[in-house]
């Protein structure tokens, strides 16, 4: 056989077996469309739509390293808190949100979800749902705090009492610097009647308007217990003054309830120094009439008084990296004094 014919050969055979393969042949697939993340502006900084929808989604949260310093310390974030006899106690959190807003025709729709980790130790953690709740057209339902969450921007102010996260119903009106609203709250961590109840189980009402005018913001509130049919009332104010901020509130209270049992009287003051850009420097103080001594366990306030003083100093180490250290004093006339305090370290996100 020569090469002539080797080849010819050769190249016949390739074509039966390439013509016998045709219809297993591989054919490269088209490439899937990308649809990349596009920025959403409508509703601030941090947005972006989520591909194939017209929702609008921001992810934010912080991590935060903690240490306590006072008395009987206790682990945080076990499932139950366990009693010690340290005089400190560091712990670590996670928290995650997510915001999602759409357009509709009754306005934004908003959903928040806020997931936290509490880490005290190895052992010892919890997650839980910080929060969670839909906004539309200034009604608001589910697991949120409550306007008595607000306070002076230092660490030595008790303005409110036990939780001020609730399930609730809430409709606020807003106009320009000003807002107004009521709230319905499902009170089941705060204080109950001195009946026998084992954990209370109650609605609370609540009343909410603020605003601003030039450099004072004001807010007054009320909430009442239906259950141990008494309520509080608060005032709150700052103004800017000087190289800082000065701030002012008062609570009354006609009776021990969830909103607030700390006294049946308080007033609270502290001075928010600006010292530099990256610096502020807050020294508080309140003063309690008829001061709660057993700490809720019974349905009536004491005749003693008590007093607060403290100092708070934040730091910005660098952009969204803080600093946060505070200290507080107090004093009653049949109680213990004690002080307490903490320092934190929070990266933002």
């Amino acid at each position: 056989m020569n090469i002539k014919s080797l080849l010819l050969g050769s190249a016949a055979a390739l074509a039966v077996v390439s013509g016998a393969q045709a219809a297993d042949a591989i054919v490269a697939a088209e490439p899937e469309p990308v649809e990349y993340v596009r920025v959403c502006d409508a509703y601030g900084t941090g947005y972006f739509y989520i591909p194939g929808t017209e929702t609008c989604l921001k992810i934010e949260g912080y991590i935060r390293f903690q240490v306590d310093v006072g008395p009987q310390q206790v682990n945080k974030g076990a499932s139950g808190d366990i009693g010690g006899t340290s005089d400190w106690d560091a712990f670590t959190r996670g928290q995650v949100q997510f915001t999602a807003k759409s357009d509709t025709e009754y306005g934004p729709l908003t959903g928040v979800i806020v997931l936290q980790h509490n880490g005290d130790s190895a052992a010892y953690q919890n997650a839980i749902l910080d929060s969670a709740y839909i906004d539309i057209a200034g009604f608001r339902a589910g697991l949120f705090y409550s306007w008595w969450d607000d306070g002076l921007s230092g660490e030595t102010d008790v303005l409110a009492s036990h939780e001020t996260l609730h399930n609730s119903i809430r409709y606020q009106y807003e106009s320009g610097d000003f807002y107004a609203g009521i709230s319905v709250d499902e009170l089941e961590d705060g204080h109950f009647p001195d009946d026998g109840s084992e954990v209370p189980n109650n609605v609370g009402v609540a009343l909410g308007l603020g605003g601003k005018a030039g450099a004072f913001t004001y807010q007054v509130i009320g909430g009442y217990d239906t259950d141990n049919e008494e309520g509080a009332i608060r005032g709150m104010g700052t103004v800017a003054i000087g190289p800082g901020t000065l701030g002012l509130a008062a609570v009354w209270a006609s009776g021990q309830n969830s909103y607030y049992d700390a006294s049946e009287w308080t007033i609270a003051a502290e001075y928010a120094i600006q010292a530099t850009d990256k610096l502020k420097i807050t020294p508080g103080a309140q003063y309690f009439f008829n001061y709660n001594e057993d700490d809720g366990a019974s349905d009536d306030f004491s005749n003693d008084d008590a007093w607060k003083i403290g100092l708070t100093v934040d730091y910005q180490i660098t952009d969204n990296f803080y600093a946060k250290a505070t200290v507080n004093y107090l004093d009653g006339d049949n109680v213990d004094d004690v002080t307490t305090g903490y320092f934190r370290l929070q990266r933002a996100f």
